[in-house]
């Protein structure tokens, strides 16, 4: 984790969440500065508001991107990407979508996770994976 990061996060945590990840995006020709948050229980727009408040000074001291920004706090939704153990670890019992290197896409549980890689209840059953197998993996919810 970068300087700039870990302050980020102290700045989330502080207000009583925890640093998702950051992204930057170019949308319509703007570039966006993305801060995702979590929170047990979810993170309210307040929150989000909040924490934007006490960001925008730091970033204006240290800015993340050269020329011109967009800065948005927000939940990383309930169909997120999950690309860091401690993503997996806070996933487990959800449903995913897998991606493994070399083409095989999957469905199932996210049963556990540690350092080392996952395991999945799928139809076939458990299956394990390290995480350099993995390509894509996404939470998703049925409605």
């Amino acid at each position: 984790m970068s300087k700039s990061e870990d302050q980020i996060a102290k700045i989330v945590e502080a207000n009583g969440a925890s640093l998702y990840g950051i992204e930057t995006v170019t949308e319509f020709d703007e570039t966006i500065y993305r801060v995702l948050i979590t929170k047990a229980g979810g993170v309210t727009l307040d929150q989000c508001a909040d924490i934007s408040n006490e960001l925008s000074p730091f970033l204006d001291v240290h800015p993340p991107v050269s020329g011109k920004y967009r800065l948005e706090v927000s939940s990383p939704g309930i169909e997120r990407k999950l690309t860091k153990p401690s993503h997996f670890e806070n996933a487990i019992g959800e449903k995913v979508k897998i991606k493994i290197l070399g083409g095989e896409k999957l469905k199932g549980v996210l049963k556990s996770a540690d350092d080392e890689g996952i395991m999945v209840t799928t139809k076939q059953g458990d299956e394990s994976y390290r995480y350099d197998q993995l390509g894509t993996v996404k939470t998703y919810f049925e409605w």
